[in-house]
Parts: C-alpha cells; structure tokens; sequence
C-alpha cells in the first residue's frame, strides 16, 4: 500500500521555518522602507503632524546636490515647522558652499532655521551657516577661518634636476598661469591673487547679508585665522554657546513651540537603504548612522579632533 507523502513543512520543519522567518523579514524590511519613503520623505508624507526638519551637513565640502535637495523637500513641506543644521565640517570647495548658503537663504525665507555647531565649523562650513537664522555653537567648537586659499606646486627646480622640459602651447598668456612646472610671473601671481581676492569679497559679503553684521566688523575677523565657539560668540560670528540641545530649544522658541511636547525628527539627507541595514536597525537597533534625536536623547557627542 503506498503512503502518502509528507507535506514539505513536516518532512523538513527547519527549512520551512527558515524560509518563513526570510519571508517575514522581507515583509517587514519593505513595510519599513514604504512607511519612510511615505512618511520620512517630506514631501507627500502620510504623517502630517507638526515636525522639526534635521538637515546634517559634514565632511569636505565638494558637492551640494543632496543637501540641497533635502533642504528642498524641507522647505517645500509643510509639516515641518523648522529646520535645524547639524554642521560638522572644515569647509571645502567654494561654489558648492555657494550654493549650500543660497539654498538656506531661500529656506530661511519660509521658516526658522537655527545651526548646531559641532566639533568643527569653520572656513565653507561657516559660510552656510551665516545663512540662518540663529547660530549655536560649543565654546570649543571650531569655526571661522573666514578666507579662501589657492595651493600651487611648483616642480621645475625637481624637473631640472633629473632633466625633463616642459612646453606648454596657450591661446593666451594667463592660460598656463599656475602650472607646477614653472615658475609663477609676476603678472600670473597678479592675476590669481585677484581671483582669490574677489572670491573672499564674496565670503564677506555673504556673512554681511546673511548675519546682519557691519563689513568693517566682518573684515577684522576675517583674517584666515580659526576661532573657538567662545571666541567667535565675543566676535558676534556666534549667537548662542550651547549644544543641540540649546539649538533645538531656540528652534522651538522662534517656532512658539516652547509649550508643545517634543516634535519628531525628520533627518537627511537620507544615505542608501540596504536590505541588511533594514533588517539591523529593525531586529537589533543597530543603525551606521548617528541620529540627531538619540545624541539629544544622550545629551552627548563626545569627539576628539587635532586641528
């Protein structure tokens, strides 16, 4: 008599609960990333509360594209109430921090952005800042350094001493000017100073627009040199000395939001979701990337930085 075969799930239990414990997991992952494409995102979200926009800014300064976009998508919501800029950076490239400042600008415009400082703010990273409307920094924060600095190498003394030439054929005689293998005219350092120069002129005159300040007090802090918080609030470059948690407060108050419970965060610009990150942050609460709303919950962000 022949007998019936067993079902898959009996004759190999452990199998089957792996792949249902795989299929809950997927489940669960895209639940997730659907709710934050929907409610995270900030525009055409289904949470329609009041909530406080977190834009991080950090590292070298070379491309503002998702920063912007962010602080686009913050703007353009308008369930956020405010915006906070998380700024840990040296500076960087100038246009790109251009930009970063206008796109601020135009977000101050519809309403209130306040910085948090953090280990370091200075040179591009104090540029954006002078876009908002309130700038809270650590007393050991690092910022200023208000300048711009063009680096040329010059190698012909190395070139002669192990016998290669160089020929270079230009449309005109400021073409090659800055070339490493020569060294620099009189008429050539003339030509870059000035675009240095008209560069920094740009600097000054956004800290003057952005910040309300004289240019005359501007220009006597604008140096090149850096600056601690404390030394920076004494030079009017800083409003408030404190920490996140200081900056978030202000935001409330400029929002008159001081009598509300805490509103929640929306944070970005938003890295690449992975299924492995998903399922991390979902099963073990382990999540790569510092949030804003867990540092204000420690009430610390101890980092050690030789500058």
């Amino acid at each position: 008599m022949q007998q019936n075969k067993l079902p898959f799930y009996q004759k190999h239990p452990l199998l089957f609960c792996l792949a249902l414990i795989l299929a809950a997991v997927a489940l669960f992952a895209g639940a997730m990333a659907a709710l934050r494409l929907s409610g995270s995102h900030a525009t055409g979200g289904i949470f329609k509360e009041k909530r406080v926009g977190v834009c991080h800014i950090e590292g070298f300064i070379a491309d503002s594209s998702k920063v912007n976009a962010w602080l686009r998508e913050l703007r353009d919501d308008h369930s956020i109430v405010g915006v906070l800029l998380r700024i840990d950076t040296p500076g960087g490239a100038v246009a790109p921090s251009q930009e970063m400042y206008n796109a601020v600008r135009r977000l101050s415009a519809e309403k209130p952005v306040v910085v948090s400082m953090g280990s370091v703010a200075a040179s591009g990273g104090y540029y954006i800042a002078a876009a908002a409307d309130h700038i809270v920094a650590n007393p050991s924060t690092i910022t200023g350094s208000i300048g711009v600095k063009m680096e040329l190498a010059n190698m012909q003394g190395l070139m002669d001493k192990i016998g290669i030439s160089h020929d270079a054929l230009t449309s005109g005689d400021m073409k090659n000017a800055g070339s490493p293998f020569k060294t620099m005219t009189d008429e050539e350092r003339t030509y870059l100073q000035g675009l240095v120069g008209d560069m920094y002129e740009q600097f000054l005159e956004a800290i003057v627009n952005g910040r309300h300040m004289q240019i005359e007090d501007v220009r006597k802090a604008a140096d090149g040199r850096a600056y601690t918080g404390r030394q920076a609030h004494a030079l009017g470059l800083v409003d408030t000395l404190g920490d996140m948690e200081t900056a978030y407060d202000k935001l409330m108050e400029l929002c008159n939001a001081t009598d509300q419970a805490p509103l929640p965060f929306v944070e970005g610009p938003v890295e690449e979701s992975s299924f492995l990150r998903d399922m991390l942050h979902s099963y073990l609460g382990l999540d790569p990337a510092n949030s804003l709303s867990d540092s204000l919950r420690r009430r610390s962000d101890i980092r050690f930085l030789y500058y």
